[in-house]
């Protein structure tokens, strides 16, 4: 009787030890951001007139240790404000101007700024951006981890471009209602206006018709994020209670990160065309080597 009674209380410890650990935190598959309900936050680059919002990456509250990207949001400059000038060994960033006009310095030059301009600023290179104007400039702030990848070229100049000058097309296995501005690749690439980077494997834009789709699809070995610039519809987002394609409404400033292999896709409103900002990188680990 008294080996019985051990061997229950022995037993209800264990239960109770199993009860009390604590939960592991698991990565999720994907991750909802909204540049309008978002919170500043201090960073290495703001200041009294430079204030920043973090979407994924650094200041996010689940920013994950198994992902490449280093930051990704958005920083608003005030008229006639700057931003703390920065530099960085192990991170490449692209700049897109999301409103406003301004310029940054880039190394020893100093580059215009315009809506709709993308940026590319291999890891090294001093930049610090600045408001000239009299409203304010947004800019997306898009960094990536260069660990384990070979050095990002140095360009003689800066590698700056407008969305508007890269032509749109078709890109195969997508519907023809979605029209793609294909503006940086990566250095195995010709076809992106830039190509030069090693991390990132494309940026680009996405025109989508009223009622059209991109179509769901997975990138087994990449990392994506949407940024939805106009327009309003569903982001695809996990698998859902399908097991297919989970669907969210979305709108402009809306923000979606996708782990490698999520069900990636969007569908706009059957009134309004969508343009959607994307960008894929490299999930560390899983890279071509």
């Amino acid at each position: 009787m008294a080996f019985w009674r051990a061997g229950l209380v022995a037993l209800v410890m264990t239960g109770t030890a199993a009860q009390a650990q604590p939960e592991r935190k698991i990565d999720p598959t994907f991750l909802h951001r909204s540049l309008d309900s978002a919170s500043e936050a201090v960073s290495d680059i703001t200041t009294a007139t430079c204030h920043y919002k973090p979407l994924f990456g650094a200041g996010d509250r689940d920013a994950s240790p198994t992902s490449g990207i280093a930051r990704f949001g958005a920083v608003t400059i005030d008229p006639k404000g700057s931003c703390k000038s920065a530099a960085y060994d192990g991170e490449d960033q692209i700049y897109v101007v999301l409103n406003g006009s301004g310029s940054t310095s880039y190394g020893a030059e100093t580059v215009a700024l315009g809506r709709e301009d993308f940026l590319y600023i291999p890891a090294t290179v001093p930049h610090a951006l600045r408001n000239d104007g009299s409203a304010p400039l947004t800019v997306a702030i898009m960094g990536y981890a260069t660990k384990g990848f070979a050095p990002t070229p140095l360009p003689p100049h800066a590698l700056k471009d407008n969305i508007a000058n890269v032509p749109l097309e078709l890109v195969g296995s997508h519907p023809t209602s979605t029209h793609y501005r294909l503006l940086v690749g990566d250095i195995t690439q010709k076809r992106d206006r830039i190509d030069i980077g090693n991390i990132v494997t494309s940026l680009f834009v996405m025109e989508i018709d009223a009622g059209g789709t991109n179509f769901p699809h997975h990138h087994p070995r990449e990392e994506e994020i949407y940024l939805v610039l106009d327009g309003h519809g569903d982001q695809v987002a996990g698998s859902g209670l399908d097991g297919i394609a989970g669907r969210f409404p979305a709108k402009a400033g809306d923000a979606y990160y996708y782990r490698a292999n999520a069900t990636v896709g969007y569908y706009s409103a059957a009134n309004t065309k969508s343009r959607i900002l994307c960008i894929r990188s490299w999930q560390p680990g899983l890279q071509p080597r």
